[in-house]
């Protein structure tokens, strides 16, 4: 049947899972063990941050906040001495109180995964959280990280202590020296996991020396094997990643999404510019990644580089609306174009995807970025945008309005806790694509919104069209396609001010 003859059937709404969430059976409770010092917290805000991208609702809880918190002033690291009464009784208190946060935000607030970001050295206080967790019918899982590296150590103290709310106008030698003792007050009592006897029976993977090796120990469900996955993935080592969207292509100037057409004028211009940038960046053994659509491929070529075509880098399929602007979509199928409005990102396109699917799709990548050095990935608008959220920690809800213009690169710095951001404009005339997030709108209390179709209520009509997606320069499909199916992807610029945005609202965005 004819894609003009599709319509759409009433959907019912249903709760904004994502596709990893449905591969949980119950609460986790994580928890990190090891001396100070050794990229604890460093792996649980990472952790976190990924497990909230696929759509895992994660939550840090960082005991030195709460110590902070009740002791308000830190003197010195007599406070860790395991013969210091009063202070042991105060960073247990904490201990409970925080795992008391944990409960709330378990069984109150819809998370699914806490973290519980401390050093519990001893038995004693990790038979305390195995008993919460029992009464509480939570998974437990123990993360270790153990590291006997001095100059990793070292570097971790001066990167990350030197600027704790613990050491407020400290030079950086009187930090290491405490920092140095505080580390030895633990040693006394610490007991690491014990795989063979005490520990054989719990679930754990312990991260030796910054990830030389691992021991994994009873991985008990799905969750647990993608945390493992992500920590024996992570690297920590000095590099940066380069994001940018392909040149402008022709099906941008034309204001179409989807499909397969090549570069604009003004494309090709972008393609010698980012060559020049790359050459004046010197970077050392960089990669470069594209997707398969010929837009990425002709703006790599230009670079005179060996890179790398993958095919989940491809835009976002919009299935029966590749090939159409916006305006077009919004005549030919409105309530398509109100329910993308009213829920971006778990929006599904007829016959196509969703950002919730795209982050799915780009998973892989993630894991790579995170194992590589210097890497320039050349793609699209919607899968800028994902990568992009998971870099700077950004929700569902922001993840799909995120500017990504045309002929601007973003070099990403992991630092510490986060991530580092610098854009480079290299001036070259573009389009501007970019479509604001809509005004919410208040619906007539006799007059229904349209019911949301999400990447859980996919649609199953009979006459439902799924387009093919036109294969990349080199690979060709089996079958040849018809002129009118290739295609382009329209991605997204920087934000028009309020007097353009009325223009805007036909211009292609994802």
């Amino acid at each position: 049947m004819e894609a003009n003859n599709w319509k759409c059937e009433p959907r019912t709404s249903e709760k904004k899972c994502s596709w990893a969430s449905y591969m949980t059976n119950s609460s986790t409770l994580i928890v990190m063990i090891g001396l100070p010092a050794r990229g604890k917290t460093y792996m649980s805000k990472k952790l976190t941050r990924y497990l909230n991208w696929i759509g895992v609702p994660t939550k840090v809880f960082n005991l030195g906040e709460y110590r902070r918190e009740a002791v308000q002033s830190y003197k010195s690291y007599d406070f860790f001495r395991h013969d210091n009464a009063e202070a042991m009784r105060i960073r247990k208190q904490c201990a409970l109180v925080a795992l008391q946060d944990v409960k709330s935000y378990l069984n109150e607030e819809g998370g699914q995964i806490a973290v519980f970001d401390a050093t519990n050295t001893t038995r004693e206080r990790r038979d305390l959280i195995l008993e919460f967790a029992q009464e509480n019918a939570y998974k437990v899982f123990f993360v270790e990280s153990i590291c006997d590296d001095p100059d990793v150590i070292a570097e971790n103290i001066m990167d990350v202590k030197v600027s704790s709310p613990d050491y407020p106008e400290r030079n950086r030698e009187s930090v290491m020296e405490d920092f140095l003792k505080r580390i030895e007050c633990y040693k006394v009592t610490y007991q690491p996991l014990d795989p063979d006897a005490n520990d054989k029976e719990r679930s754990f993977i312990q991260v030796i020396n910054v990830g030389q090796r691992f021991l994994v120990n009873r991985v008990q469900d799905y969750i647990q094997s993608k945390i493992v996955y992500y920590l024996m993935n992570i690297h920590v080592h000095k590099h940066s990643i380069y994001l940018c969207r392909h040149g402008e292509s022709e099906y941008n100037v034309q204001g179409l999404i989807g499909g397969d057409s090549g570069l604009s004028t003004h494309g090709k211009e972008f393609a010698v510019a980012l060559r020049d940038f790359i050459v004046d960046q010197k970077l050392v053994d960089l990669k470069v990644w594209t997707s398969q659509l010929k837009r990425t491929i002709q703006t790599a070529e230009a670079l005179g580089v060996p890179y790398e075509q993958w095919k989940i880098l491809n835009e976002i399929d919009a299935g029966i609306c590749e090939e159409m602007s916006y305006s077009m979509i919004k005549e030919k199928y409105p309530e398509e174009f109100a329910m993308r409005d009213q829920d971006k990102y778990h929006y599904r396109y007829p016959g196509g995807e969703s950002y919730q699917d795209l982050v799915q799709r780009l998973e892989p990548v993630i894991m790579e970025l995170e194992r590589q050095g210097n890497v320039l990935v050349i793609s699209h608008q919607a899968a800028m945008r994902c990568l992009l959220a998971y870099f700077l920690d950004k929700s569902a809800d922001d993840l799909p309005y995120l500017k990504c213009p045309l002929h601007v690169v973003l070099k990403l710095t992991p630092v510490a806790y986060g991530c580092k951001v610098d854009m480079f404009d290299l001036n070259v005339e573009a389009v501007n694509t970019h479509r604001n997030r809509p005004q919410p709108q208040l619906v007539n209390s006799k007059q229904e919104a349209p019911a949301r179709r999400n990447s859980f209520t996919p649609m199953s009509s009979q006459d439902q069209v799924k387009r093919p997606r036109v294969f990349s320069v080199g690979n060709p499909p089996c079958t040849p396609l018809p002129l009118s199916l290739s295609s382009t992807d329209v991605p997204e610029a920087q934000e028009n001010d309020e007097q353009q945005e009325t223009a805007n609202s036909s211009r292609p965005g994802d």
